[in-house]
């Protein structure tokens, strides 16, 4: 079934723009033609993973110069893996595939917005432009966590209460940070 060519699964707001975001906190802007495009493989990709009972319906693809990377959905099931998000999964792909931790010269369009470790994992990897269609709400309507939602609008408290945080303190502590500065000649990012 051809998803891309059923109207009712474009991927829309009311006045007919789709969100867009970038690594710059509140930065809103309505998307190019050709984002449509990309943004409905990303959807596509939802679907797909759905049929395929891997994962949850989200979808992610990432570009560049107006050629696709990496078009990747939630393999969560399928990889028995809580962080193969599609779009965690398709920034793996496009390092791999370019040999490379950096992806700035890339854009990534999203079939929803993404979670907290999902927007950390493109923010890390450097990515210029961010396109998503769904609001969080819609994947917290079918019984996402709502503290995706509350997290990436600081709205909220992290609703895990169970999880417990300490730092650690004395020696060990300050061995952990030492790691940093005696490994910081033998280690470049970028």
């Amino acid at each position: 079934m051809d998803f891309l060519a059923d109207p009712l699964h474009v991927v829309e707001t009311k006045d007919g723009t789709v969100s867009v975001a970038s690594t710059f906190a509140g930065h809103q802007e309505v998307v190019q033609d050709t984002d449509h495009k990309y943004l409905r493989i990303a959807v596509e990709e939802a679907y797909n993973g759905v049929e395929r009972k891997d994962g949850g319906p989200f979808g992610a693809v990432i570009v560049r110069e107006d050629e696709i990377v990496a078009s990747c959905h939630n393999m969560v099931l399928s990889n028995t893996d809580p962080t193969a998000h599609a779009e965690v999964t398709a920034i793996r792909e496009a390092c791999k595939k370019l040999n490379q931790i950096e992806l700035s010269d890339c854009e990534i369009f999203t079939s929803c917005e993404p979670c907290p470790m999902c927007f950390g994992a493109i923010h890390l990897s450097r990515i210029k432009r961010l396109v998503y269609g769904a609001k969080a709400e819609a994947a917290i309507a079918i019984g996402f966590d709502d503290f995706i939602a509350d997290a990436l609008r600081g709205t909220g408290f992290y609703q895990k209460a169970t999880l417990e945080i300490k730092r650690a303190d004395g020696n060990e502590a300050i061995i952990a940070e030492e790691v940093f500065e005696k490994t910081k000649t033998k280690f470049q990012m970028y």
